[in-house]
């Protein structure tokens, strides 16, 4: 009797609880007991009352468990870390391991460009007597111009019967065609336009013939310095130093440098914005034509990054023009993801189920393209030659896997498509920055200047023009603002918003609290323990 106060009956007990209870409305179920009218009302609104709260948190909780999110935006402003810059040359270039193939490929481009236009293009395709890139300690695997590689004469380019347009005229495609390693399944890759099918074309010998060159070979130690591309590079007025660039090789724009690749060191810290307080390059844009049919501009490959990320030049970036000043001014967005429940993002790339094939930080890019590498090398039994190969893989050769071009060209459609699994196994990044960029251009050098301009070039860098076209470009690349935004995500319903939505649901259908809720565990637990006193009373009654 200390803990559980008796009733005579369940009536006596409801008849005290409406009386002394804190939530409101209950006393009107028993203050009228002479009116069973006005009593049924009550009932009613309070059932009514109670429908309605608990219907309310449902919607409360199945909102809760969607996980949504809220953006919230701020600004900061302070000094920062200058980017990551690199620059191309798109000019890539001859390799004498495999020249005499290059040329091999040229003289058959230069007879389907003829069949397809009835175009002599040898005089501008050819250019026997330009300069090789030479890669040194290689005796001992001999000379692969004079291996059993051989250029398949299968895929050969064709003029595909045409239909009509919405004018009515004819129009024709132009392919190729790629089969299994049957025969029985064949299709033909087509384009509209005759210029992309002898690229595409051209492309994948391309790939067939880059793949005899051993993996082993770093080409990055074998090119030229960068003073035969930057003539000058200043950044906040100071001169750049040897230690804040990185050379690599890239397969389609040849010869490339990364600036402040780490961003580490404090030399590259922006304290002002503007102009004067950005990098500044004075570069060499000259089209050697070294392989026309893979790289038809002429220019340089500017791309503006993350530190330590792989640059995918074939997606991102710009091109800068020869004979033109161009100023990008930068400002910087910030992105920060919640993950977990709210959303599929990754930290560090260590949670994702693809293993990552570059060295660098993790990318979305740079998952999709590992994936794809991996599928590729599962389902053709090599790798595509743009991408880093995993351990023990081959890159693709038509003369050991005939039918990989049929198999490539089917993967890679289903990838654009979104049917295979790599969204879906790489996320975005949790953190990551984004760069918009404005550019301005202007004719650089002038016509009065250009003569000191070259002389003065001619006699600090060794430059030397030997053609009245513009070969050498200016690129100024600069904060705007110092200042940046950081787009943040946040919990639309957190667990103390949740519990406060629910207290205010409450208050609105009854006008009580939480010392109320108590009240109706104390009329629950009464109510158990009356039923099993009464229970045990009766069996004892009906031993007796």
């Amino acid at each position: 009797e200390g803990l559980i106060e008796f009733y005579d009956s369940f009536k006596d007990m409801f008849e005290f609880f409406c009386k002394n209870t804190t939530i409101h409305g209950t006393i009107r179920l028993v203050c009228s007991d002479s009116n069973r009218m006005k009593t049924a009302f009550w009932t009613l609104l309070f059932l009514a009352s109670f429908g309605m709260l608990y219907w309310q948190f449902a919607l409360m909780f199945s909102q809760y468990w969607a996980y949504p999110v809220v953006l919230t935006m701020s600004m900061h402003s302070g000094p920062k870390m200058f980017p990551a810059i690199t620059i191309c040359n798109l000019d890539p270039y001859r390799f004498e391991l495999v020249s005499e193939h290059l040329v091999q490929l040229d003289h058959m481009a230069e007879k389907s460009i003829a069949f397809l236009y009835g175009i002599n293009t040898s005089a501008s395709l050819f250019h026997v007597n330009e300069k090789n890139i030479h890669i040194k300690d290689l005796s001992s695997i001999g000379n692969l111009s004079r291996s059993t590689f051989k250029l398949s004469q299968n895929f050969s380019l064709l003029r595909m019967p045409g239909h009509n347009n919405r004018s009515g005229k004819k129009h024709s495609s132009v392919g190729f065609r790629l089969c299994n390693a049957t025969g029985g399944n064949c299709f033909y890759k087509t384009y509209s336009s005759g210029m992309d099918a002898i690229l595409e074309w051209y492309r994948f010998h391309y790939m067939n013939i880059m793949s005899q060159l051993p993996v082993i070979i770093n080409i990055s130690d074998h090119e030229e310095q960068i003073e035969d591309m930057v003539y000058s590079c200043q950044y906040d007025g100071e001169p750049c130093r040897p230690s804040d660039y990185v050379h690599f090789h890239h397969p389609v724009f040849g010869s490339c440098y990364t600036f402040n690749s780490k961003g580490t060191d404090p030399f590259w810290t922006a304290s002002k914005p503007g102009i004067p307080y950005g990098l500044s390059l004075i570069l060499r844009a000259e089209q050697k034509d070294h392989i026309p049919l893979l790289s038809t501009v002429a220019g340089v490959k500017v791309m503006i990054h993350n530190h330590n990320q792989t640059p995918f030049l074939e997606h991102e970036g710009f091109d800068i023009r020869p004979g033109i000043a161009t100023t990008i001014g930068i400002q910087q967005d910030e992105v920060n993801r919640l993950g977990g429940n709210y959303g599929k993002c990754t930290t560090n790339g260590n949670d994702v189920n693809v293993k990552l094939l570059y060295n660098n930080s993790y990318t979305l890019q740079a998952c999709l393209h590992s994936c794809f590498q991996h599928i590729m090398v599962r389902k053709c039994g090599c790798g595509y030659y743009y991408y880093p190969l995993p351990p023990g893989a081959e890159y693709c050769d038509y003369n050991k896997q005939p039918a990989w071009g049929h198999c490539f060209y089917q993967l890679y459609n289903r990838l654009r498509n979104h049917h295979l699994n790599c969204f879906e196994q790489c996320p975005k990044p949790c953190r990551e920055s984004l760069y918009k960029v404005s550019a301005g251009t202007a004719k650089w050098p002038s016509a009065k200047s250009q003569d000191w301009v070259r002389q003065a070039l001619r006699h600090q860098n060794g430059y030397n023009s030997t053609s009245n076209r513009s070969d050498i470009a200016k690129v100024t690349i600069f904060y705007q603002q110092l200042n940046y935004q950081s787009v943040n995500e946040s919990p639309l319903l957190t667990e103390n918003l949740l519990l406060s939505s629910m207290g205010s649901q409450w208050s609105l259908w009854f006008g009580s609290s939480v010392l109320s809720v108590v009240e109706m565990f104390e009329l629950l637990i009464d109510t158990l323990v009356l039923s099993l006193l009464f229970c045990h009373q009766r069996f004892r009654s009906r031993k007796t």
